[in-house]
């Protein structure tokens, strides 16, 4: 079974984004052991301490050299990524570069129409930069941008419950899988 890190780019506990990755992480319970990584406690990217990481930026590196892959999980805000997502991105792409060929798949959730278009196609880039080149799961129907997500999750169990958006990210995750191997 995959080991995989999870990279939520909301802090918000109620975030449709973390309920999406809450959601796989049940659903695909058999196939792989999603562990959602802390960047709330990471402290902004600083490179006069890069050298000697404090214990969260550690704890970061570690669990993502350890994983078999990342998904990343990312809301838009002003039509890129969050600040925190692209500060714990910023640590991994430093002195140990954990990311690099590391398979990824990302996923966002919006309440808005456009989904997360603009921050997945920015993610992308920031994922190819050369200190991270990633290895991305090619977005040709891989993509998971869910729009309108109050019609799409259950207020009760805060549970993704859209029988269409789940097979589509039935097929995405198998995909990944294979694609991780």
């Amino acid at each position: 079974m995959l080991k995989i890190a999870v990279l939520i780019g909301s802090l918000r506990q109620g975030s449709y984004n973390m309920q999406l990755a809450l959601t796989m992480k049940e659903r695909y319970i058999n196939k792989m052991d999603l562990e959602i990584a802390d960047i709330r406690s990471l402290p902004f990217f600083d490179q006069d301490i890069e050298l000697n990481p404090p214990y969260e930026v550690q704890t970061l590196l570690r669990k993502i050299a350890a994983a078999d892959g990342v998904l990343i999980v990312t809301p838009e805000y002003n039509w890129s990524v969050p600040g925190v997502l692209k500060n714990a991105i910023d640590w991994l792409s430093r002195v140990d570069k954990v990311l690099i060929g590391k398979p990824v798949m990302t996923a966002g959730v919006s309440p808005g129409m456009m989904g997360t278009i603009r921050a997945q196609l920015h993610l992308r880039e920031i994922l190819a930069s050369p200190g991270i080149q990633a290895n991305l799961l090619p977005p040709a129907g891989n993509e998971i941008i869910i729009s309108s997500a109050a019609l799409k999750f259950d207020e009760t169990t805060n549970r993704l419950v859209d029988e269409s958006t789940l097979r589509h990210i039935d097929r995405v995750v198998d995909k990944f899988i294979e694609f991780a191997r």
